[in-house]
């Protein structure tokens, strides 16, 4: 009995924690190189937008909060093409606005999140993501 109560607690240590997941593909009108996408986001959630891109190009992105109940405490992330959650850019140490050089052809991963008292107390921030690729 002892034993199995411990390999419980032990599966539970180790289990992922689940999260709401959003997924959007970006797509820029026919002649422009950007494009404006707006969300919310709260508490352990996070929105993945995927755009396309060739090695070389740059990506800018921009990210502010619209409105919030809590601190809005957001930030993002940019993950190469096959990115296992491995990013080349992280907003909350590099801060809200990226401008990079891709390495690689593909289809980038920009993940918006929220972190600290927001994401643990459930709270929700509204924002405006400000994207492009030239």
């Amino acid at each position: 009995m002892y034993r199995r109560l411990l390999l419980s607690a032990l599966l539970l240590a180790v289990a992922p924690v689940a999260s709401a997941q959003m997924t959007a593909e970006v797509q820029f009108q026919p002649g422009n190189y950007g494009a404006m996408v707006s969300g919310t986001i709260s508490g352990g959630a996070y929105f993945d937008y995927l755009l396309g891109a060739k090695a070389g190009q740059e990506m800018f992105a921009d990210l502010q909060v619209s409105d919030t109940n809590g601190n809005g405490v957001i930030y993002f992330n940019i993950l190469p093409p096959d990115s296992d959650g491995v990013a080349i850019y992280n907003g909350s140490i590099d801060g809200n606005t990226a401008r990079i050089n891709l390495p690689e052809d593909g289809e980038y991963t920009i993940r918006v999140y929220l972190m600290g008292n927001d994401r643990d107390t459930g709270k929700t921030v509204g924002y405006n993501l400000d994207l492009s690729i030239q």
